[in-house]
């Protein structure tokens, strides 16, 4: 039954489409803005390290390509689309209104030193603000789509075509603009107490999206045509398969004959027709097993490498994957494709996607052949020794004299983090070595008197060395306090890779900080973002090849009334996908990360090849045909026939068409 309001058209367009298009855009905009820093808030505000934060946000990704299932059933079976939509936004927008505010750090800053005293209220914060976006983003991720496609009528296909490109151009305008604008924000200092990298507005902007997706939203509930629930596809082919494996085991015995599918033994039960259609979705679901193995690569875009990103020099934002998406599609299907076919070579859509996944595994290469570049400048990090010392690799010495007689000084040798002092004698100073790309810096209190000094390293008793701690790349602003409660700020911009001594002589006036003295230990790292962009050219141009045509495989070879089924399980092959990739980083525990890269393109390489062996022995079928000569009556006239049949195949191709958008 349809539930038809009042239907308002604009140049032959139904005005709800409006409402639904900037509602994904929006959506789209909030889910890939939070996702573009999200392993940066674990990394440096929850101070998980790289396999952790790694995890966790590919057990979210997972989670978000699992939910999709329950929101297809939930509308199908239950709610309707419009019902799912609007309640699963509701818990979608808490979700990213918990994360912003999880990430306020003067919540739990009791003592206003910039750093959270009570960590495990943000972590529980942000594992619920993420489950609820894993539960609102995935479950409406099924339905927005096809409802769009419900406010069209019969005789508006051309315009229903239109609207699907449309709807795919505001997905991906949402994530361009999300990826470059959420990282800047995210770059901005704010804070009552303390300035910090500015997490809440970076989540919250995103979450205020959300807020304008809702409200847009139910703002044209009067225009819509709501389809109601007309029971679930999905659940109705699990029941099919499972009647026949049922009804398979209890007539295994040799005395029954064989049968020449064993979804054959579902006839007693379900129609022919059916039957015949679950069959031609689960000759493709045996395809789609190697398929996790790409995705596994390819979300790790979010991850790995944006962590790869922060040992390296420059502002470069992961914008380079939507832009060359929006650029190599139309490449490929206006002058890649044709040309191919000129050359009159058979480049089949499994052959393609064969292709996209060897694609991804150079990606791979790629990013590993970079990774050992960056290990090299780290590396200098910890065996760099100042200039004129004898000392072994691994061990540092600073010697700083002082410039009146005497010439007493300090002498600091340390393995590590085991330090040495001398005893000071009149003049003394303090020593500031920091660095980034696992920089890390220290205090070495001279002074007679305690210090106190902020970005985490807290008080310094006198005649003291405190703890290595992370010092965030760029300008870095250090209050030093003495005793009696003065305090100098101290700023002072620091590279990647870079280490600086900064000495404090005892004489030091605390109200002058410019009388610091800046000694360069060792210089910023030089290799700039920009060598990422070959690894990112080549993934997205694998994703091309791969998830478009694979799109387009699926629809063509899937029933009429199973697409959604297809549907389901492509996006189950993302979350397999992730999940892969938290069994094989930790089961692996290789100690460089560019043995990891190697590993997963050796994988994908493998998977690659099992995949091509089972494309080769793939019959391409097409489903309008089968359908057709199923449905068709036994003594109906053959014109009939094949009247009813050109019908059901030209209403094939167009459903083809669409996916195509």
């Amino acid at each position: 039954m349809l539930e038809l309001e009042t239907q308002v058209d604009v140049c032959g367009y139904p005005l709800s489409i409006f409402f639904i298009v900037v509602n994904e855009f929006c959506e789209r905009f909030s889910y890939y803005g939070m996702r573009a820093v999200l392993v940066l808030y674990f990394r440096y505000f929850l101070k998980w390290d790289d396999d952790l934060a790694t995890s966790i946000y590919h057990t979210f990704i997972a989670l978000c390509y699992l939910t999709p299932i329950l929101g297809a059933i939930v509308a199908d079976s239950w709610l309707g689309k419009f019902k799912t939509i609007v309640y699963l936004s509701i818990v979608y927008t808490v979700g990213q209104v918990v994360m912003a505010v999880s990430a306020i750090h003067d919540i739990t800053d009791t003592d206003r030193d910039g750093t959270p005293d009570n960590m495990t209220f943000h972590v529980a914060m942000s594992m619920v603000g993420l489950f609820l976006i894993a539960l609102g983003t995935g479950g409406i991720k099924p339905c927005v789509a096809a409802f769009g496609g419900d406010q069209f009528e019969d005789h508006q296909e051309k315009q229903r075509s239109t609207f699907f490109s449309i709807f795919y151009l505001s997905i991906n305008a949402g994530s361009l603009l999300s990826t470059v604008i959420t990282p800047i924000l995210r770059g901005q200092e704010c804070g009552i107490h303390s300035q910090q990298k500015c997490y809440p507005l970076a989540f919250g902007v995103p979450a205020a999206l959300m807020v304008v997706a809702l409200i847009v939203f139910i703002m044209g509930s009067g225009m819509y045509n709501k389809t109601a629930p007309k029971g679930n596809i999905m659940l109705e082919v699990c029941k099919c398969i499972g009647f026949a494996i049922k009804n398979r085991f209890r007539h295994r015995s040799k005395t029954f004959p064989k049968r020449e599918h064993w979804m054959d033994w579902a006839h007693e039960k379900y129609d022919k027709l059916l039957v015949a259609q679950v069959k031609m979705v689960l000759k493709v679901l045996f395809l789609y097993i190697p398929l996790p193995m790409f995705w596994t690569l390819f979300d790790q875009q979010g991850s790995r490498w944006t962590l790869q990103a922060t040992t390296m020099d420059g502002n470069f934002v992961r914008t380079v994957n939507p832009i060359l998406i929006l650029a190599l599609v139309p490449i490929m299907d206006s002058l890649v494709y044709p040309l191919i076919k000129k050359c009159h070579l058979n480049f089949t859509p499994l052959k393609r996607m064969t292709v996209g996944m060897l694609i991804a595994a150079l990606a791979f290469v790629a990013a590993a052949l970079l990774q050992l570049q960056i290990d090299v400048s780290i590396y200098s990090i910890y065996t760099h020794t100042p200039p004129h010392t004898h000392t072994p690799p691994h061990t540092h010495t600073y010697s700083i004299y002082t410039h009146t007689p005497p010439h007493t000084h300090i002498h600091i040798v340390y393995i590590h983090i085991h330090t040495h002092i001398h005893p000071p004698h009149t003049h003394t100073y303090m020593l500031l070595t920091c660095c980034f790309a696992l920089s890390y810096r220290r205090f070495v209190n001279g002074l007679g008197s305690p210090l106190n000094v902020t970005l985490g390293v807290g008080d310094i008793a006198p005649l003291s060395v405190s703890n290595y701690s992370l010092v965030p790349q760029g300008k870095a602003e250090f209050t030093i306090m003495n005793s009696g409660g003065a305090s100098c700020l101290y700023s002072k911009e620091l590279g990647f890779g870079s280490a600086f001594t900064l000495v404090i002589p005892s004489t030091f006036n605390i109200g002058i900080p410019d009388a610091i003295q800046v000694v360069e230990d060792i210089k910023p790292n030089t290799i700039h973002m920009g060598w990422q962009i070959p690894q990112y050219f080549l993934m997205t141009a694998g994703e091309v090849v791969f998830s478009v045509t694979g799109l387009e495989f699926s629809y063509s070879q899937a029933p009429s009334n199973m697409k959604s089924v297809l549907q389901a399980g492509w996006l189950f092959t993302v979350a397999v996908g992730n999940i892969i990739v938290l069994i094989v980083a930790e089961a692996a525990q290789l100690p460089d990360q560019w043995a990891e890269y190697i590993l997963f393109a050796s994988l994908l390489a493998v998977v690659c090849i099992v995949f091509a062996v089972m494309s080769y022995f793939y019959t391409y079928t097409d489903p309008a045909e089968i359908e057709a000569q199923f449905s068709q009556p036994e003594h109906e006239p053959e014109e009939k026939k094949r009247d009813r049949r050109d019908s059901v195949v030209e209403q094939h191709n167009q459903d083809v068409k669409q996916s195509k958008m």
